[in-house]
């Protein structure tokens, strides 16, 4: 059975004056094997806006079946405390309730359904995870990568993801090259969905 990805929202980023930045991350529902799966949660001043996204698709908080943050930047996290009916992943972290569950997600993929699994992609924080999904109608492999990729322009300008920030530029920039290699479309932290070029 195929998945689906819906980006619900595109997340982005800005500088502005004196050295901030204006930011929101991706939030992303996937559909695999009856599950729900929602991946970011954007920041928390965005519940109502989460909420109405989720809406349009006829999906009630209570109807995810799995939560997984790609890290813990509160652009990513904000409203974990609307999803308390499943497991969350954030980062390398995984628990429902008060209950943590052991997986090393270094050593092996945590295995959501027969098309979806978590990565380790550590790089941006040293806890990143991405999720990939495979046999998504008309997309292929589709990688939901949080801040490993801030958005598409970084694939030639690694200037703009480390400028953003990057805990081991080396297991990024590693962990980045494993993604192109086994993705046909990128869900970055913080830009539109975007191809994957080979050529």
């Amino acid at each position: 059975m195929n998945a689906s990805v819906n980006v619900l929202k595109e997340g982005y980023s800005r500088w502005m004056q004196n050295g901030r930045m204006s930011a929101n991350g991706s939030c992303t529902l996937i559909k695999s094997s009856g599950m729900y799966i929602l991946v970011d949660t954007l920041g928390p001043w965005d519940s109502d806006i989460l909420r109405a996204l989720l809406q349009k698709h006829s999906i009630h908080p209570e109807d995810i079946s799995l939560l997984v943050c790609t890290h813990g930047h509160t652009d990513h996290i904000g409203n974990l405390n609307m999803f308390l009916r499943c497991k969350h992943i954030v980062g390398e972290c995984l628990y429902e309730k008060d209950v943590y569950e052991t997986h090393d997600f270094e050593q092996q993929p945590y295995i959501v359904s027969p098309n979806v699994r978590v990565i380790a992609t550590p790089g941006h924080t040293l806890s990143d995870v991405s999720v990939v999904v495979e046999n998504v109608d008309k997309l292929g492999t589709v990688a939901v990568v949080g801040d490993l990729f801030e958005k598409e322009e970084d694939v030639n300008d690694a200037s703009i993801w480390k400028d953003a920030g990057s805990e081991s530029p080396e297991k990024q920039e590693s962990n980045r090259a494993t993604i192109l290699q086994i993705s046909d479309y990128i869900v970055p932290g913080h830009g539109p969905m975007f191809s994957v070029n080979r050529s």
